[in-house]
């Protein structure tokens, strides 16, 4: 049955215990004893209401002292330990009083005035890389395209497909922090779209024969260098280490007649190449015989001039000898003329009246003064005669010199 409900037995009042009646707690006796224990953590009661121990509130003053001091200590730790900050080796520290600049700190322990002071501190020795045209991810670093970025347009209205990788580090933290957004600064995207914008600049700027083939250092060489100024212009405060060209390609559509123009073009360099050994070959070749030639010419003139000369002196001293003795020196010329004549000849003249009975023939001496001749005569003409051949020609002429010399006797 419910508590009020008459007729119940006995009193079920819930505020109450077994058989007496008690009224509810007061809240504003609850408020006071919070209170009260309170102040006992802090101290103690600060003195007596009405009728109190004098000795309990006039001891309080001692305590009290003490957590005011530990309470001031630990204030001061708190703000000392806000205050100093130490900056990472690598990094620069920037100090911001209510929002503005006042000093760079280099790395070490540093103090800034808590909380009326702030530090930003900034990584300027981290190499980043940023991707344009292509992102790479997972642990295989597999790249996948995005055509947004790497489709461009070439001077000659072609379309080029172009992936580009960026390294750079921070060379001025106060330019990044104040010039370039809020922190933490999206670096990556400042940077890829400097890049995308020069990459443009330039590739526009330029044939697609050139970008695919030969131009692909000079591409990124001039993109490198108008990146830095647009970077440099905006007070970015970020220094482009260097540019790689990943890949450049035509489009997927014309891709394979592009390849057989890069393969006709190889080719053509494969050819020439040969070509110019050949001629490297074969031209030293042609000036050394040319060269030869030339030496031989110079020494037959050397020579037939020198003759010339031999000639006209012997002729100007016979010409001295004749007119001091012209009938010795005709009969002298005609000897030398007989002997000279004779001796290129093999027949023999042999005087029977006033010779001797007996003749001797050196017929072995006039046969290999034959074939001394004969030889002579082939290699000045530039035949080369065998042995044989020579030896058929000696035995002929010496048959018929036989058969002469026995017609002579007869």
């Amino acid at each position: 049955m419910p508590w009020n409900q008459p007729g119940s037995g006995g009193n079920k009042d819930p505020w109450g215990g077994g058989g007496g009646r008690q009224s509810p707690p007061d809240l504003d006796d609850i408020v006071k004893n919070v209170q009260k224990n309170l102040s006992g953590l802090l101290g103690g009661k600060r003195g007596g209401g009405g009728g109190g121990d004098k000795s309990t509130s006039g001891g309080s003053g001692a305590p009290n002292k003490i957590g005011i001091f530990i309470a001031v200590l630990a204030a001061i730790a708190l703000w000392t330990w806000q205050s100093v900050y130490q900056v990472e080796q690598g990094y620069i520290g920037i100090e911001l009083r209510f929002g503005q600049y006042t000093e760079t700190t280099q790395a070490g322990l540093q103090w800034a005035w808590w909380p009326i002071e702030e530090v930003i501190q900034v990584n300027t020795q981290k190499v980043n890389t940023v991707e344009v045209g292509y992102r790479t991810s997972g642990a295989n670093r597999q790249s996948s395209a995005v055509p947004r970025e790497a489709l461009m347009l070439t001077a000659d209205e072609n379309i080029v497909d172009l992936e580009l990788a960026i390294q750079y580090n921070i060379k001025n933290p106060t330019d990044l922090v104040f010039n370039v957004a809020e922190y933490p600064w999206d670096t990556e995207a400042v940077v890829r779209g400097a890049t995308e914008s020069a990459l443009r600049e330039i590739v526009g700027s330029s044939e697609m024969d050139f970008v695919l083939t030969d131009g692909r250092a000079e591409v990124a060489r001039a993109t490198k260098a108008l990146l830095q100024i647009v970077l440099d212009r905006y007070q970015t405060g970020i220094n482009i280490l260097a540019v790689e060209m990943q890949d450049a390609q035509p489009p997927k559509e014309v891709k394979p007649a592009f390849d057989d123009a890069v393969k006709a073009r190889e080719d053509q360099v494969r050819l020439i190449n040969e070509a110019e050994a050949y001629a490297n070959d074969i031209i030293p070749r042609a000036r050394g015989r040319a060269a030869s030639i030339v030496q031989q010419a110079e020494g037959y003139k050397a020579a037939v001039i020198a003759r010339a000369n031999g000639e006209a002196s012997r002729f100007s001293q016979i010409l001295g000898a004749y007119q001091n003795a012209p009938d010795i020196t005709r009969d002298r010329l005609y000897l030398e003329s007989i002997e000279e004549v004779l001796s290129n000849s093999s027949k023999l003249m042999i005087d029977q009246q006033g010779g001797n009975n007996v003749i001797y023939l050196p017929l072995d001496q006039l046969i290999r003064q034959r074939r001394a001749e004969q030889t002579t005569s082939a290699s000045d003409r530039g035949v080369d005669l065998g042995d044989s051949q020579i030896a058929g020609t000696g035995s002929q002429s010496d048959s018929r010199s036989r058969s002469g010399l026995r017609d002579r006797g007869d």
